[in-house]
């Protein structure tokens, strides 16, 4: 036996999730290990023919107050976290008759899965667990002696490892109780961010995730990235099944998100949306009665760019538009299912991953945004403004038409997605042009009507949003030059008068929202 080789002779089992339990305990038994549990996992334990002794027996305590009290015992934790190496531990745990525990296994009581379905504030409360996190920390902060299973995942390599070596080595032990201190953060982490829910700015933030994948490079092939799953629950690239082609890279995953995201601006029931993303950017955007219709839409904005890029839908996928996407080469098909012609028509196309989501976010629902900067992060929450359509001010002479006005809105919906300084050009529900993440507003107007100009059939009447205000007249003319007709922009510029009187004498019809849409 090596140095830091450990038997297992004495296993403490008390888990909430009961997958995995009654094969881990049979193993355990095989080899003689005795088996300690509380009241439910002992249950079942003793039914499958199991020998098993009763925490309420070790601590010579009843469970008691709802069960909240049980394992909160010296005779439990004494056994747990006492150093086999030091003689006084040895000694006080003899005098007061504390056998040495040398395998814990704890899951905990399933407080994210009560808060993600909408559980009442006292039910979610109930599922706040003291005695599980307790045990785990204390065998992960005595690993020298002690393995920790917090995860039903790692019962078989436990007794693949006891059946090799005859006990755990510290290697092992190690790895558990890494894994151990992390679910421990992760738990805490999240009952930490449902207590504070409703504040603005609490004074800690915690921040967890699970590991869904370890990705091949980031954004470049030098940089090490990794994907994880972590917050609230909201459909999209972190929940969504891959049916088909390679693994996702860093940057898939990141345009994929931005993609679905736009794509929830249209719900369903408003009709088919499809949404084509290039670097974060949404390269074209088209809706219609047709998933089909609304692709072509959004392919003729700008097809150049979407060769290589990701498709999300907001309704199934069919096979006729599975057709008209695999004749172009695309990364990633996002869409919240796909009929089995849609997967049949895909599947030919081996590289092309599909994600199914399950459904689409809601794209007004309150959630939180966090980015990294030198020493901390920034927090915010989601953009989920959405217009109030009573409280937009008509500022030019001319009124759009209600035409324009659908188109006008549409727009504006795009140019939320659209890295700032974001000008997006629009006409019968579909982009016709985008200019983004340029360092001045008249270069985003430039690039967007270039775009619009290459167009196979370029718009007879496009209209034009904007992420901000227009800070001179000068975007805006270059817009009514390339021909469009109206335009919606949040207003607030010192030069709203010049921009105003621009728009008038161009014969442009135009609206403030009062609202400003960046997105750096």
């Amino acid at each position: 036996m090596t140095d830091d080789l450990r038997p297992i002779r004495r296993a403490l089992l008390s888990v909430s999730d009961k997958a995995g339990l009654l094969q881990l305990a049979q193993g355990l038994a095989a080899r003689g290990v005795a088996l300690v549990s509380t009241g439910n996992s002992a249950g079942m334990l003793r039914d499958a023919g199991l020998e098993v002794t009763e925490v309420a027996q070790v601590t010579g305590s009843p469970e008691m107050l709802g069960g909240r009290v049980k394992t909160l015992h010296p005779r439990i934790h004494g056994g747990i976290l006492g150093k086999r190496s030091d003689p006084e531990h040895l000694a006080q745990m003899e005098e007061h008759g504390i056998l040495p525990v040398d395998l814990v296994v704890v899951n905990l009581y399933p407080f994210e899965a009560t808060v993600e379905r909408g559980a009442s504030f006292e039910e979610t409360v109930e599922q706040i667990d003291v005695g599980g996190p307790a045990m785990i920390r204390a065998a992960a902060k005595n690993h020298a002696d002690v393995a920790v299973l917090t995860d039903p995942a790692d019962y078989i390599g436990l007794l693949d490892e006891v059946a090799q070596h005859g006990g755990t080595t510290g290697a092992v032990r190690r790895q558990l109780a890494r894994k151990a201190f992390a679910r421990t953060a992760e738990y805490d982490a999240a009952i930490a961010a449902w207590m504070v829910r409703d504040e603005a700015a609490p004074p800690f933030r915690a921040v967890t995730g699970r590991l869904v994948q370890t990705l091949r490079y980031g954004e470049n092939p030098h940089q090490k990235a990794a994907f994880y799953k972590g917050g609230e629950a909201r459909p999209g690239v972190a929940t969504a099944r891959q049916l088909q082609g390679k693994e996702l890279s860093y940057n898939n995953i990141a345009d994929t998100d931005a993609a679905y995201e736009l794509a929830a601006e249209f719900p369903a029931d408003e009709g088919a949306a499809c949404v084509i993303v290039k670097h974060a950017n949404p390269c074209g955007v088209g809706t219609g009665a047709s998933l089909t219709e609304a692709y072509a839409k959004a392919l003729a904005c700008d097809p150049t760019s979407a060769f290589g890029g990701i498709v999300a839908l907001n309704r199934p996928l069919d096979a006729e538009a599975a057709e008209a996407i695999a004749k172009v080469f695309t990364e990633v098909v996002i869409a919240p299912e796909a009929d089995e012609g849609a997967q049949a028509v895909l599947a030919r196309k081996g590289n092309l991953r599909l994600l199914l989501a399950g459904g689409l976010p809601e794209a007004a629902a309150s959630g939180l945004l966090w980015k990294q900067v030198a020493g901390g992060f920034l927090v915010q929450d989601r953009d989920a403004g959405v217009l109030d359509l009573s409280r937009l001010r008509v500022v030019t002479r001319r009124a759009p038409t209600e035409d324009e006005m659908r188109d006008l809105l549409f727009a504006w919906r795009v140019a939320k997605h659209v890295k700032s300084n974001a000008i997006v050009l629009a006409q019968d529900g579909a982009t016709v042009g985008v200019g983004a993440g340029q360092m001045s507003r008249v270069d985003s107007v430039r690039i967007a009507t270039r775009k619009m100009s290459e167009m196979a059939a370029p718009p007879s009447a496009p209209v034009l949003a904007s992420d901000a205000f227009f800070p001179f007249a000068d975007g805006l003319l270059v817009a009514a030059q390339a021909g469009v007709k109206a335009a919606i922009q949040p207003g607030g510029s010192m030069r709203d008068a010049e921009v105003i009187a621009a728009a008038d004498e161009a014969g442009l019809a135009m609206v403030f929202t009062d609202m400003r849409h960046f997105r750096h």
